[in-house]
């Protein structure tokens, strides 16, 4: 079973940026600096679990260029279980239920792996692949609801 839980206490982010330094920095060789930023303390956090383990992470933020949906990491054993899907439709939801997230464009940086995850709820590519951290994105919009 997989439950999404919105994160509100401290003990719960250590496990998200636990999951975070697995996936981005040790996996995928992401330079800690980069992965862990001064949006921290801004974004709203989210930590999915398998069968009550912790598995998964994304986190969204307001910018001013909209709402950015980002950091969406799942361990590697987790993966092909529909973590990602469930972590998506929750941090969407939870952006509908907030008034001031109303006509504001959603964006994200979609590693290519990840693309056809979020065609599945709406986001397009918009531009040329780009180069982040040493792997490839395409920026993906949603529409406004």
């Amino acid at each position: 079973m997989i439950e999404v839980k919105h994160v509100t206490e401290d003990h719960h982010l250590d496990q998200v940026f636990a999951i975070r330094k697995k996936v981005f920095v040790e996996e995928q060789n992401v330079e800690p600096e980069d992965e862990f930023d001064e949006f921290e303390d801004s974004s709203r956090h989210f930590l999915a679990y398998y069968d009550g383990k912790p598995c998964g992470t994304a986190r969204w933020r307001f910018t001013p260029n909209g709402i950015k949906l980002e950091r969406f990491a799942v361990l590697e054993q987790y993966r092909g279980h529909k973590v990602g899907h469930h972590l998506v439709e929750e941090v969407l939801q939870d952006i509908m239920k907030l008034p001031e997230a109303e006509g504001k464009q959603l964006y994200l940086h979609a590693q290519l792996p990840a693309v056809s995850l979020y065609s599945r709820f709406g986001f397009v590519k918009e531009g040329d692949q780009f180069e982040e951290c040493d792997i490839m994105h395409y920026k993906m919009t949603k529409p406004p609801f």
